[in-house]
C-alpha cells in the first residue's frame, strides 16, 4: 500500500471576499500528483517558498486543499485527518516548545497527548547524545541543535508508520547530522516510511530512494536517487 498519494493537490489563499477589495489569490500549491510507497524515505526537494511546508500541513489535515485530494495511510486527509496524526510522527520547521518545560517534561507530554508509548525514546536520547542533566534543564535554556534533538526524538519516539519531517536537520552539527541519518536509515529497514522534506540537495541524496523537486508550487521533477544523480552530474 502506498503511504501518501496526492492526486492534483492544491491550494489557493486569497481571493475571497468583496470583489473590489479582495487581495489576489496566492497559489502555493498548484496540481500536485505524487504517490510514496510504503517503507521509501522520499525527499521533498525545493527552496524556501516553493510549497514543501504547505504540502505538508495538507497531508496532516492542518490546512484544507483548495483543489485534489490526497490520502496517507490509507485515509482521507479531510475526513480523517485526526487518525493521520495519530498514526504519523511529525517534525515540523522552526519548531516550538514550552520553554517552562524540562526537555524530559516535553518528550512525556508530547507522549501523553499523543495516547502512544514511546518504545524508542531511549534509543534516541542516547544516539543523539543527550545527557540526564541535559533533559532535566529548561528547554528556554536550550541551544537551537538541541532543541531540534528534542523534535526528532518526539516525532520518532512512539515508532510511527510514516514520519513527516521539515528540515530536520536544521541547526545541528555534522556529527549530529549523521547520527540522525543513521536513525531515518535504521527506521526505513524497520519497515518505517520517511516524507523528508530539506532545501539541501547533498543529504536528500544521501538518504532517500527517491526525489520529487519542487518549485514556486509546481512539482518539477520526480526521480530515484540514481537518475538524480545521472542529471546532477551532466549538469
Amino acid at each position: 500500500m502506498a503511504a501518501i498519494v496526492t492526486e492534483s493537490l492544491g491550494k489557493a489563499y486569497g481571493g475571497h471576499g468583496n470583489p473590489l477589495h479582495r487581495a489576489p489569490e496566492v497559489l502555493a500549491l498548484h496540481d500536485l500528483s505524487i504517490k510514496v510507497d510504503a517503507g521509501e524515505i522520499f525527499g521533498f526537494l525545493g527552496p524556501n517558498g516553493a510549497g514543501k511546508s504547505t504540502t505538508i500541513r495538507l497531508l496532516l489535515g492542518y490546512l484544507h486543499p483548495s483543489s485534489g485530494s490526497a490520502t496517507v495511510l490509507g485515509r482521507d486527509i479531510v475526513g480523517d485527518s485526526e487518525e493521520i496524526r495519530r498514526r504519523t510522527g511529525y517534525l515540523p520547521g522552526g519548531i516550538a516548545f514550552y520553554d517552562s518545560m524540562t526537555g524530559a517534561e516535553h518528550l512525556a507530554y508530547l507522549s501523553r497527548l499523543d495516547g502512544q508509548p514511546s518504545p524508542l525514546r531511549g534509543e534516541l536520547i542516547e544516539r543523539l547524545e543527550l545527557s540526564k542533566r541535559d533533559l532535566g534543564r529548561p528547554i528556554r535554556d536550550y541551544s537551537r541543535g538541541m532543541r531540534q534533538k528534542v523534535g526528532i526524538i518526539q516525532a520518532f519516539q512512539a515508532d510511527p508508520e510514516l514520519a513527516v519531517l521539515d528540515e530536520p536537520t536544521e541547526g545541528l552539527d555534522p556529527l549530529m547530522q549523521r547520527a540522525f541519518y543513521e536513525i531515518v536509515e535504521g527506521r526505513k529497514h524497520a519497515g518505517r516510511t520517511i516524507f523528508f522534506s530539506s532545501h539541501v540537495l547533498s543529504e536528500v541524496e544521501r538518504v532517500c530512494d527517491r526525489v520529487a523537486i519542487v518549485r514556486k508550487g509546481r512539482l518539477v521533477a520526480l526521480n530515484d536517487i540514481v537518475e538524480l544523480l545521472a542529471r546532477h552530474r551532466r549538469s
